[in-house]
């Protein structure tokens, strides 16, 4: 697949910002969701890692349509491609060093058209991966777990830190996404204190990307697609709602970063602490750089059922500031880079 100029030196200024990346040199790595928004630029870095640094890394990349993980990734050299379904069982048997587990899906679409599927696909595909690493003799598993896991919190708090815990409806079928990802992070806890498998958790805030697919219907999501498409960006609501939001080639360089250098059984808040708008500022944000203009629109039932109902999601970035990471880009920088590279790649990167 050809690739922007741009997102090849995002893809570097991001590498420059990973702390302790001399420890990702002669290492197996599996990343799980290599097709989705973080998993892809995840292994773009590792694959570049390869070419410049002559790191020797062997990169395994898992999903569930190998033919779009050659169309994507193209024949590379320590680059191998996976049959990976995180709703089934593993059925490959190669050993690694590190796993990335990005699959999953973030939809809200999902989670209102299939709860039950949400829920048994977070846990199972975690605990069939711990038990890979743990039959296989592997060093460690990050897992990408999410913002939304802090519920509804308080909103008179400046920031969400990884010991705060908000309230999530336990008996609402919304609630699968977030409880599913509470109870996979508590997993890869009690893999660490019964069995000393290693692993550490990240919980993202709203990424943005050029990988961002068609079918991801997250609001921030579908206002780059209207964007690009030459649409008005379309809100549905007030758009009042705060959120922390990190253009994807921060949020990896943080996650590489808490990959190698983090506490096992302990989580990280991946937030760039200069980016936190509300819903609506975001979408002027977007319109301004795209040439586009933002417009209301009256929601349906479905728009009303998928909307989330977490008022304020910032989260403090304290923690993984401490390990000596810190943002590479402006939010304005994230937003006028995406829409670039997509226009750039848009034959073959809307992927």
């Amino acid at each position: 697949m050809n690739q922007s100029e741009l997102y090849i030196e995002d893809v570097d200024r991001a590498l420059e910002h990973v702390v302790g990346v001399e420890r990702l040199c002669n290492k197996s790595v599996l990343i799980t969701g290599a097709t989705g928004t973080i998993g892809s630029f995840a292994a773009d870095a590792l694959i570049r890692l390869n070419y410049k640094n002559n790191a020797n890394n062997r990169i395994y990349l898992g999903g569930r349509n190998i033919e779009k993980l050659r169309h994507q990734f193209g024949k590379q050299k320590n680059v191998f491609f996976l049959q990976y379904d995180m709703d089934t069982q593993i059925q490959f048997d190669v050993s690694v060093d590190y796993v990335i587990h990005a699959a999953g899906n973030a939809h809200p679409a999902a989670f209102n058209s299939n709860p039950v599927g949400t829920i048994m696909g977070n846990i199972g595909s975690t605990f069939r991966l711990l038990e890979h690493l743990r039959k296989y003799g592997g060093k460690r598993l990050i897992y990408i777990s999410s913002g939304e896991i802090y519920g509804q919190g308080d909103v008179s708090l400046d920031a969400f830190d990884e010991s705060y815990l908000g309230f999530v409806d336990v008996l609402s079928p919304r609630s699968c996404y977030p409880l599913s990802k509470r109870m996979a992070e508590n997993l890869c806890s009690s893999y660490w204190k019964q069995y000393g498998i290693e692993s550490v958790i990240v919980r993202p805030c709203h990424t943005y990307g050029p990988c961002m697919t068609e079918t991801d219907n997250r609001a921030h999501a579908q206002f780059f697609h209207n964007a690009i498409k030459g649409e008005n960006i379309v809100l549905k609501s007030s758009g009042i709602q705060m959120r922390s939001y990190n253009y994807v080639a921060d949020c990896v360089s943080a996650l590489l970063s808490v990959l190698v250098q983090g506490n096992s059984g302990e989580s990280y808040n991946l937030a760039n602490p200069e980016s936190r708008l509300t819903i609506a500022e975001l979408a002027q944000k977007i319109a301004i750089a795209g040439n586009s203009r933002v417009v209301f629109e009256i929601p349906d039932s479905v728009d009303i059922e998928n909307q989330s109902p977490i008022s304020k999601q910032v989260l403090s970035s304290s923690k993984v500031e401490r390990l000596g990471w810190k943002p590479a880009f402006s939010v304005e920088e994230g937003i006028s880079h995406t829409l670039r590279i997509l226009r750039e790649m848009s034959s073959s990167c809307m992927c």
